[in-house]
C-alpha cells in the first residue's frame, strides 16, 4: 500500500485510497474503525454484511485505486437513498460503495460526525429473485441504546437503513470519480 501511496501522490489531500471490496470485506474493515477508545462494530441483524457489493458501479480493474472528491453528502440528509442516486448520477458523481466508506473513516476518522453521518448506496445485495434486497448500508456513531448496548455508546456503527426512508442525520455519500494513480 505504501507504493502505491507514494505512486499515486502522498500529498494529495483531495483523494482517498480504496481497496477492491473483494480483498477487504466489510466485516475485516468495521472493527478497525476508532472513535476515541471505542471500537466500530457491524450492528448484529446485519450477518450478510460482506454480501453487500457494487452494484451500478464501474471499479478501476486494480486492486488498490483512488477515490476521487469523496463528499458526505450532507445535502441528502432527509433524502430517501433512491431520490438521492438520481441527483448523485445526475451531478456526474458516483454513489459511495460500504467498503469505501469504511476506508474513509479509517483515514480521516472526523469525517463520522454526530448527527452527519452517511449512507453507503453504491453496495447492494441482489437476491436470486434479481431483485435488489431493500436495505442500504450506513455508518454512523451509535447512541448506546438497543442491541448496542451502554458499552457501544460513541462507537462507530456499520447498519443500514430502509432503501425508501428519510433520515435527517444522514447524508448519501458520494465519489467525483475512481481512478488508478
Amino acid at each position: 500500500m505504501t507504493d502505491a501511496a507514494v505512486r499515486a501522490g502522498a500529498e494529495r489531500t483531495d483523494a482517498l485510497l480504496a481497496i477492491d471490496p473483494a480483498l477487504a470485506p466489510p466485516s475485516a474493515l468495521a472493527p478497525l474503525m476508532r472513535r476515541g477508545e471505542k471500537p466500530g462494530f457491524v450492528v448484529e441483524d446485519m450477518t450478510d454484511v460482506d454480501a453487500f457489493g457494487p452494484n451500478g458501479v464501474d471499479l478501476p480493474d486494480s486492486p488498490l485505486y483512488l477515490i476521487q472528491a469523496p463528499d458526505r453528502g450532507d445535502e441528502f440528509e432527509n433524502a430517501s437513498p433512491a431520490e438521492a442516486l438520481e441527483a448523485i448520477t445526475a451531478g456526474g458523481r458516483s454513489p459511495l460503495l460500504l467498503t469505501e466508506g469504511l476506508l474513509w473513516v479509517l483515514q480521516v476518522p472526523e469525517i463520522l460526525e454526530r448527527n452527519h453521518c452517511f449512507m453507503t448506496i453504491g453496495s447492494r445485495i441482489r437476491k436470486a429473485s434479481g431483485q435488489l434486497d431493500s436495505r442500504t448500508p450506513a455508518l454512523w456513531i451509535s447512541g448506546g441504546t438497543g442491541r448496542d448496548g451502554t458499552t457501544r455508546r460513541d462507537a462507530p456503527k456499520l447498519g443500514w437503513c430502509w432503501w425508501n426512508n428519510r433520515h435527517t442525520w444522514l447524508g448519501i455519500a458520494s465519489a467525483g470519480g475512481r481512478t488508478v494513480g
